[in-house]
């Protein structure tokens, strides 16, 4: 189905933009806290015309621009500021029509760049040492809820992608918790999403 900017509300067109922003799966509280609330109405709007897609995971859901989300934030990166904008708001805009001028220029897609942004520096000697500190010997399952506590400074962002190119290597293992009925709400927010599933547990082995 296509659909046009015009036929989104200002604050699905925000979502839009944070999803693009992040360039991976996004939390519900984390989308609150870097951009709108997205409720039922405006999240099943979404859904319904294939920009976002959203995964219930416990008590929370997890959201991500499909490949139509991606085309559609390309063209709202070229968009003019709605009427009535605030100052911050026609800002916003003119900064978006900057970068679709590079892209264009640079022959880039929107995708490629967000991901590089997205993917920061995050130590992987830091993950390891915090493992080593919670596991009573290696190879031993820490849940990532209690890694990420000893990793305050760290956006979950940042540690998601670390975690991600940890896993690729021999040695660093992330599963889910076999028993889902023992997790609570802070366990489902400190997994990390890898492929369909949610890992809740990590093991590195010496």
């Amino acid at each position: 189905m296509k659909i046009g900017l015009d036929e989104l509300t200002g604050t699905e067109q925000a979502v839009l933009l944070v999803l693009m922003a992040q360039a991976r799966p996004v939390p519900n509280p984390e989308m609150e806290r870097l951009g709108p609330v997205l409720t039922k109405q405006h999240r099943e709007h979404l859904n319904r015309v294939g920009l976002v897609e959203s995964i219930k995971a416990g008590p929370r859901f997890i959201h991500e621009l499909t490949d139509d989300g991606w085309a559609l934030c390309r063209d709202l990166i070229a968009a003019d500021a709605p009427e009535r904008s605030s100052g911050q708001g026609k800002a916003l805009y003119t900064v978006l029509r900057a970068l679709k001028g590079y892209l264009d220029r640079a022959d880039l897609p929107l995708a490629e760049v967000f991901t590089d942004v997205a993917a920061g520096p995050a130590d992987e000697q830091r993950v390891q040492e915090a493992y080593h500190r919670l596991a009573p010997q290696p190879g031993e399952w820490v849940p990532l809820v209690r890694l990420r506590a000893l990793l305050p400074d760290v956006a979950p962002g940042d540690l998601d992608d670390t975690l991600r190119r940890m896993y690729r290597k021999p040695g660093v293992h992330l599963i889910p918790e076999e028993n889902q009925k023992v997790l609570g709400e802070h366990d489902w927010d400190a997994a990390v999403v890898i492929g369909d599933q949610h890992k809740h547990l990590i093991a590195i082995e010496p």
